[in-house]
């Protein structure tokens, strides 16, 4: 049996003492070591970092990626040289966005799209979130604007359209040789130069040009891609009408290879006003004589450039016009043509033409306030007044030698279109 430790008898007041505990251990000079408190700080911020860091991501995720207060897509331009808190004020002040500047700016650093912001216009979604708006404009898909510049116009007026635009900026330095330009719809963003414009337009027309000059016709009367542009011009005023291009087209060719002067009003105009492209008037018959480089009642041929720029449906027709034996055509009063072989074939569409014209005019004017009437539906040539719009004149002009007898001329087209073919001496039309 093991001994039991004697039992030390204690008083009633000794019992209900507390015993003394023993003294804590003394800490370790290593615990007291300044480099261990310091590292203890260390870890401890880093935790305390992490934690805010944590924080901080799941908020500005949750910023980033909440619904924008757009109602409604909506555009807004983005000047240049703006930093990134002018951006910030243009997007809240549009709309765009409803946070602080410096939340938006933020978000960019977070982003990493601090240097990538770029000016221009820009198409907003409905509901954007700061995410999508930052990545928007990092992007850079600016707004295209769609730009129709009209076939048939000049160098000139293209020039003046492109000035009245207000996408546009700076100005054009020299207005571009005639028929250089092609007439379509171009998509620019807002800020293009004027000089930019006019450089796409001339590439588009080159590029278009040389395919429609392989495919052209091995007969065609013309030599160069300039004369293939200059014939589409004068077909590109003739006629409005697509369907006719070709057969118009057909006309004047088939007239070069007989060595017939085209006589198209047109070419009278632009000879008289030149880039300007409108007269503002009747032609005069004085001026259906007066030489110039570009009238074709004068001049053999054609004139020495394009009276316009024409569009690709043009160049296409005069490149492969119709395969007729039309030397002429004549308005048929309902916005088309009447083309004919002959000329007296042709004088007969006339007839047709003048009686409606008249029956028109019976219809529409009191007896009381007609004009009076003038033989042979011509005004007389020594007024030097501008020619009623009625077309070719009665009497058949003298043959052609060099054409074996064949009159020059067609009737001039309808009132859309300043002139048509004619027979010498015309009667022309506005």
């Amino acid at each position: 049996m093991s001994e039991r430790p004697p039992i030390s008898p204690r008083s009633p007041r000794a019992a209900l003492e507390p015993e003394r505990v023993p003294p804590p251990p003394r800490r370790s000079d290593r615990a007291r070591n300044p480099f261990v408190v310091v590292g203890n700080a260390i870890i401890t911020l880093l935790i305390l970092a992490m934690l805010g860091v944590g924080a901080a991501y799941y908020y500005g995720r949750q910023i980033l990626e909440a619904a924008g207060p757009l109602q409604e897509d909506k555009i807004v331009n983005i000047p240049q040289r703006a930093g990134k808190r002018d951006i910030a004020d243009v997007l809240a002040r549009e709309g765009v966005i409803d946070v602080n500047p410096w939340i938006f700016i933020g978000g960019v650093y977070a982003l990493k799209a601090s240097s990538d912001l770029k000016p221009g216009e820009y198409a907003f979604q409905k509901n954007a979130s700061l995410r999508d708006v930052i990545g928007v404009i990092v992007e850079g898909k600016v707004v295209q604007h769609s730009v129709t510049v009209p076939e048939g116009l000049t160098s000139e007026q293209i020039v003046a359209r492109l000035s009245e635009n207000e996408i546009f900026t700076g100005s054009v330095r020299e207005i571009p040789r005639e028929g250089t330009l092609l007439p379509e719809t171009y998509k620019f963003p807002r800020g293009t130069s004027r000089d930019q414009v006019v450089q796409r337009m001339q590439q588009a027309q080159k590029r278009v040009l040389a395919e429609i000059w392989e495919r052209r016709s091995p007969d065609l009367p013309v030599r160069t891609p300039e004369q293939l542009v200059t014939l589409a011009s004068i077909v590109e005023k003739e006629t409005g009408k697509p369907d006719e291009r070709s057969r118009v087209a057909a006309v004047f060719v088939n007239r070069l290879k007989q060595r017939i002067k085209l006589q198209s009003d047109p070419t009278i105009i632009y000879g008289l006003v030149g880039g300007k492209g409108t007269l503002g008037r009747p032609i005069k018959r004085s001026e259906i004589t007066q030489p110039s480089p570009y009238n074709t009642y004068v001049i053999e041929g054609l004139p020495p450039g394009p009276i316009s720029n024409p569009g690709r449906a043009s160049l296409e027709a005069t490149a492969n016009p119709a395969r007729t034996r039309d030397l002429y055509f004549v308005a048929d009063g309902t916005g088309g043509h009447a083309f004919t072989e002959t000329y007296d074939l042709h004088q007969k569409n006339v007839a047709k033409l003048r009686a409606m014209e008249r029956q028109t005019q019976n219809d529409t004017v009191e007896p009381d306030e007609a004009p009076p009437a003038v033989a042979g539906g011509t005004a007389d040539p020594a007024a030097g007044a501008a020619a009623p719009r009625v077309p070719a004149a009665a009497k058949k002009p003298p043959a052609n030698r060099a054409t074996g007898g064949v009159a020059p001329g067609a009737a001039p087209g309808n009132g859309a279109r300043q002139g048509a073919a004619q027979p010498s001496p015309p009667v022309v039309q506005q």
